[in-house]
């Protein structure tokens, strides 16, 4: 098995707990100034938060959302990666891949404009893309 590729994706898993911390410790105060009586704060979903707590802080919220999404297909694939003999070029599209996804995460949770958010979506889903087709080519 090929271990090199698995790094990065150790790296999203905590990139994605960062961003889960960084969630809460926005999220929370906010929520604790609304003074919401009790019976508006049960149940629900941390979308229904939208349009309630200042956008920038359900920004940190968006990405982590995110990233529960598409990385999944992402840690699939450096699985399949790893146990099928993974090359140099796979572990360095891995790497590409968590950049991206990190610097997505830092656009969209402090400057948050669409292109920009698209661009790196769009490069980022190009190197999923390449990766699942070295993953093919391995397992065939």
């Amino acid at each position: 098995m090929q271990t090199q590729i698995l790094a990065p994706a150790a790296v999203l898993v905590a990139w994605t707990l960062i961003m889960l911390i960084w969630m809460g410790v926005t999220r929370l105060p906010a929520l604790a100034r609304l003074q919401l009586p009790p019976e508006r704060s049960r149940g629900g979903r941390g979308s229904d938060l939208d349009g309630v707590l200042p956008a920038e802080t359900q920004w940190k919220a968006h990405n982590y959302n995110h990233l529960m999404e598409q990385p999944t297909i992402f840690y699939a694939l450096v699985m399949i990666l790893a146990i099928a003999g993974a090359a140099q070029l796979d572990v360095w599209l891995a790497w590409a891949y968590v950049a991206l996804r990190v610097a997505h995460s830092l656009w969209q949770a402090l400057v948050n404009t669409i292109p920009v958010r698209l661009t790196l979506f769009g490069v980022s889903s190009l190197v999923l893309m390449t990766m699942a087709v070295r993953a093919v080519q391995l397992t065939i």
